[in-house]
């Protein structure tokens, strides 16, 4: 649901191949939402086959002909009431976190390395975050000729977000491997 709308948003700036579509993404919300290239080109198959978007063929010499696609008006009426509707939370959702909530079989350094690895994924999730500039005169972003202040100001929120998400995690990390070490130690099971 949200792929097919992030797709649809993208739209609006104007007509996009599926790889234009990866590309833009990747350097629009990538910091805050990413997917694969063949997730976009399922996404574009359902949208045109529900009338959302339309494809138009463009020949290449020498290489593969492109598919252009352009969002409908059907599409942009669903795209309106998504964007007007507020989401739910997602529920916490962390795979790793299952691994922790029954660590109690593993050695606390065992557990510590868990952490640490976790920890060093945060930090560079962060530096990502942290190397989003605003866009400036001097920098050339996707759509510089298509964007204004307030879109500029609405994409600094998402990665100011990002930023104090990946911040919290960390603080968060550094405090659990604290009390990692003063866990009692590993009773040994007899076989």
């Amino acid at each position: 649901m949200v792929l097919k709308n992030a797709v649809l948003s993208l739209l609006t700036f104007r007509a996009m191949s599926g790889y234009d579509l990866k590309k833009m993404l990747d350097s629009t919300i990538g910091h805050i939402w990413s997917t694969t290239q063949s997730h976009i080109y399922k996404v574009l198959h359902e949208l045109e086959s529900t009338g959302l978007v339309t494809a138009k063929e463009i020949e290449q010499r020498g290489r593969p002909n492109r598919k252009l696609y352009t969002i409908t008006s059907k599409g942009e009426k669903e795209l309106q009431q998504w964007w007007t509707t507020p989401l739910e939370c997602d529920p916490v959702r962390e795979a790793w976190l299952i691994q922790i909530y029954f660590a109690h079989l593993l050695k606390n350094e065992q557990i510590t390395h868990l952490f640490e690895a976790k920890l060093q994924e945060l930090e560079e999730r962060l530096a990502t975050c942290e190397e989003q500039k605003p866009y400036s005169s001097d920098t050339t972003p996707p759509f510089t000729d298509l964007l204004d202040e307030r879109m500029h100001e609405l994409r600094q929120m998402t990665i100011d977000f990002g930023k104090a998400y990946y911040q919290f995690q960390i603080n968060w990390h550094k405090k659990a491997l604290d009390r990692i070490k003063h866990l009692p130690p590993m009773e040994n099971k007899e076989e």
